[in-house]
């Protein structure tokens, strides 16, 4: 298809139009002087290489890959016109805009501006990717002391006749427990024996029984570590901070240091806990956050409920005493939703079932107080014993060597008391104090008993 061509001006005689060299004619001759042919037509062959020493064209930015850069071509020889620019040719000048001469599509209107000394624009710098600050790291808190006096690395200054022992603490502990013992085997057999029938109901009584048994069960004592006290073992930073100061403990009492597992709990207060048999366990606050002579003064005070027998007579009075307090918190649950529903219908009907419950309660007292009177005094004389056992547990690590330091663990739980009162009464509260019967049924002693009971171990210089 031809190209078409401008019209002409007023006055200038009509050029003849252009030639277009066809696709087997050589190119024409280059003047002198140019820099690079003029444009290229569709069809047109292809450009003629580039004499000796000619530098390839560069590329001006922002135009299509592959396409370059061509500079204004030369005046024209005279009597010839200047080749009209190829249509959506953007590298060439626009030939200047006379009046009424039309626009080829996608030509520009006006040359750019040249460039002082003939260069080319330096391409436009990347825009900066938005400044993100590098996420600072956590500060980290400094790591507690290590102010403990390792004077045996480890090794025993005697071995103690008894790895674990029973004192009267636990002995009292398991006496308090016995009439809800009682009471569960009679339910668990009653239950047993009803449903499975006379054999099975036995053997399922024999195996709840026996079922204490596994208090000193280490794989099991670790399952109820895990799962119900949501202990776990210790990293092995964690474990290289624990274990020197456990094996210093130890050392001071004569026992294996092997004789219990260390176990962690994932907790922001200073605890420690014994279980069963063998299980120590400590908080992440108390292992990483306080000094190495205060953790070891915790440490001994757990130490001191092992030796005594206090956590696995604590935990194997729990196990027989459970069928009886599921039992008992059952009939309670039962009197209140009677209650409640004879509450609906009047006041008589609630008051039957009142007097109901009360003449069934002193039918117990009167036809077996042997077994009602206990198990009303049980949770007394446990709490007595729990209070009795902490005390043992604060001798056993003062007799050790971590009175002072035992007595700044309790002075810490005493200002931490304090503060949480202070912040109730800065908001218009006021925390109620433990009335008589609160102190009563607490497992532990106050904070100036505890003081009180250590001060003849403070006043000696260990």
């Amino acid at each position: 298809m031809p190209e078409p061509t401008e019209p002409p001006y007023p006055g200038v005689p009509a050029p003849p139009p252009p030639q277009y060299p066809e696709p087997s004619t050589p190119p024409p001759p280059q003047y002198p002087g140019a820099a690079v042919p003029g444009p290229q037509y569709p069809g047109a062959p292809a450009l003629p290489p580039q004499y000796p020493g000619t530098p390839a064209a560069p590329t001006y930015p922002g135009t299509a890959a592959g396409r370059a850069y061509s500079p204004p071509a030369p005046p024209a020889h005279p009597g010839t016109p200047a080749a009209p620019a190829h249509p959506g040719a953007s590298g060439a000048p626009a030939a200047p805009a006379y009046p009424g001469a039309p626009q080829y599509p996608g030509a520009t209107a006006t040359a750019p501006p040249p460039y002082p000394g003939g260069g080319h624009p330096a391409p436009a710098p990347a825009p900066e990717p938005p400044h993100v600050a590098a996420p600072q790291p956590e500060p980290q808190p400094e790591p507690a002391p290590d102010d403990l006096d390792y004077r045996h690395r480890g090794g025993r200054v005697l071995v103690a006749d008894h790895q674990r022992g029973a004192d009267a603490t636990a002995i009292g502990r398991l006496a308090a427990q016995l009439p809800g013992a009682l009471v569960s085997l009679a339910v668990v057999s009653s239950i047993a024996l009803g449903i499975l029938g006379t054999v099975m109901g036995w053997i399922v009584t024999l195996a709840w029984v026996a079922g204490g048994a596994l208090v000193f069960h280490r794989p099991s004592e670790l399952a109820f570590a895990r799962h119900v006290l949501k202990l776990r073992a210790p990293t092995a930073e964690e474990r290289a901070r624990l274990e020197p100061v456990w094996r210093e403990v130890t050392a001071r009492a004569g026992i294996e240091a092997h004789t219990y597992e260390l176990m962690v709990e994932n907790s922001d207060e200073l605890n420690a806990v014994a279980v069963a048999g063998h299980v120590v366990g400590v908080t992440t606050y108390a292992l990483n956050r306080i000094p190495s002579s205060n953790l070891a003064a915790v440490l001994a005070h757990e130490l001191g409920h092992h030796t005594g027998g206090h956590a696995w007579a604590g935990l194997l009075g729990y196990w027989y005493s459970l069928p009886g307090r599921v039992a008992w918190a059952v009939m309670r649950g039962l009197a209140r939703v009677a209650i409640a529903v004879a509450s609906v219908f009047s006041l008589a009907a609630a008051a039957f079932v009142y007097f109901f419950i009360g003449m069934a309660v002193l039918a117990g007292f009167l036809g077996a107080w042997y077994v009602t009177v206990p198990l009303v005094a049980a949770p007394y004389l446990l709490a007595y014993m729990g209070r009795r056992g902490e005390l043992r547990a604060d001798q056993q690590a003062a007799e050790l060597g971590f009175a002072h330091r035992l007595a700044e663990v309790i002075h810490h739980f005493r200002t931490e008391e304090e503060a949480a009162k202070a912040a109730a009464a800065a908001q218009g509260q006021k925390l109620k104090a433990p009335g008589p019967l609160d102190r009563l049924l607490s497992t532990h002693p106050d904070h100036e008993t505890r003081l009180s009971a250590l001060e003849p171990y403070l006043r000696l210089k260990r």
